[in-house]
């Protein structure tokens, strides 16, 4: 795997395929075992399953990881800070939502 996070993140994103493994999404991502376990600790991602061995992640979480690598790379941010920005987006996407709804 890469030493960079995301050098090159490129490749499809199937949110149809609901059981990646661990070493499936470090290879969608091109980031290492640590980092992903590091932005679970994190809540950047919440996989199925108790322990690494056994998580199951699905195309939501690879681009979600995809922009954590993104905001690491490109803006130095660490993983509690793209926990936090990844909540906002989360909120402000809600927000448009509720808004879209009420505007009907």
């Amino acid at each position: 795997m890469n030493q960079n996070p995301g050098a090159g993140v490129t490749g499809p994103i199937h949110e149809e395929q609901q059981d990646l493994t661990l070493a499936d999404l470090c290879q969608h991502c091109r980031v290492r075992t640590e980092y992903v376990v590091e932005m679970v600790e994190e809540g950047v991602l919440s996989p199925e399953g108790t322990a690494p061995q056994t998580w199951r992640f699905t195309g939501v979480h690879v681009q979600r990881a995809r922009v954590a690598v993104r905001l690491q790379r490109d803006l130095g941010v660490n993983p509690a800070g793209a926990a936090l920005a990844l909540q906002l987006l989360d909120e402000i996407e809600a927000l448009k939502a509720r808004l879209q709804t009420l505007s009907r």
